[in-house]
């Protein structure tokens, strides 16, 4: 792929709109998700700006890790978006199929697939800010640590420390979730699992209550 990117990216600076086109649809589905990550709804919009300011500055790019130099356009871009918004990033998170993540290799290098899910994308969230966007660089954009900790302006193995940490404190949730629910497919739902039992009627007679004698007369 990245040979692919660079044939491609060559070509875009000599003109050749169609591999532009190729740049955008390799990498518009995976900055988007990054953007979301940072800018929540507003993505589609930081992303369009991030894009004008590729092309224009295309002509100028000199080489390296073309991913890294835009996603680091978009992460620019995704903070003037929050300084104009005054408000602090948020991750806006969805995750199904991470409890496997957590091994003792470099979770992230397994991860891209996951986290891609739109599912994947609601418990990122949740996680501290900087776990976040390790994983959103490593897992969902592939940067390796050394070009992600370029864009996050930290050092390799923090990034990579970070990303770790992050997939595995979503794979124990996961976790936690899983040992909630029901174990076999005739168990209670959740909210009557736990309900308590009903309460008897006392708005009835006892069953062998005796019947008053009738008044004399």
């Amino acid at each position: 792929m990245t040979g692919e990117l660079n044939e491609a990216v060559a070509a875009a600076q000599a003109g050749d709109e169609e591999a532009f086109r190729f740049l955008y649809r390799s990498l518009q589905p995976a900055l988007l998700r990054y953007l979301t990550a940072l800018v929540g709804g507003d993505a589609e919009d930081v992303a369009s700006e991030t894009w004008l300011q590729i092309s224009r500055d295309l002509p100028s790019f000199t080489g390296g890790e073309f991913r890294a130099w835009s996603v680091t356009i978009a992460r620019n871009r995704a903070m003037d978006h929050l300084r104009r918004q005054r408000r602090r990033p948020v991750v806006p998170v969805p995750v199904q199929a991470l409890t496997d993540l957590a091994a003792d290799s470099d979770t992230a290098d397994h991860a891209g697939e996951a986290i891609g899910t739109e599912s994947a994308l609601a418990l990122i969230r949740t996680l501290p800010p900087a776990e976040a966007e390790a994983v959103m660089l490593r897992a969902v954009i592939g940067l390796d640590a050394e070009t992600a900790g370029r864009v996050l302006g930290r050092r390799a193995g923090a990034v990579r420390t970070a990303a770790h940490r992050g997939l595995r404190r979503l794979a124990a949730m996961l976790e936690r979730t899983a040992e909630g629910a029901p174990e076999q497919a005739g168990a209670l739902p959740p909210e009557t699992r736990d309900a308590a039992p009903p309460r008897p009627r006392t708005d009835r007679p006892a069953p062998h209550a005796p019947e008053a004698e009738p008044a004399e007369g």
